[in-house]
């Protein structure tokens, strides 16, 4: 397991959904090829597999609850009071993203083109 073990337990997410899917893209493609390369490239079609083994991070398990992190970062809370836990969404924001980055007005990627 390499994810990181915190109060909250181990975290497989990555930093963006595409970069998410980029890794499972490359991790499943590794270990497939792996084993459809086998009969025509022979024992050298195994050196796909542990890099599609390091891009999913462990195991494809492993690379589906990183998955669902990855989608679920920022909209749940977990609150524990009492010995009980509870999960629950969490309220959406009503202005901008705070990781967008601030365009002036008259930046080209600020207007419409038409």
């Amino acid at each position: 397991m390499s994810g990181k073990d915190t109060a909250t337990g181990p975290d497989f997410s990555s930093s963006s959904l595409p970069r998410h899917l980029a890794r499972g893209a490359v991790g499943f493609g590794g270990v497939v090829g792996s084993i459809a390369l086998l009969p025509s490239l022979g024992p050298v079609a195994l050196l796909l597999l542990p890099i599609g083994v390091l891009a999913l991070r462990g195991c494809p398990m492993c690379w589906t609850i990183g998955l669902l992190q990855t989608l679920s970062r920022g909209r749940l809370r977990r609150s524990c009071e009492g010995g009980t836990c509870e999960l629950s969404v969490a309220p959406r924001p009503t202005g901008r993203h705070p990781a967008a980055p601030s365009r002036p007005a008259g930046s080209p990627a600020g207007r419409l083109r038409g």
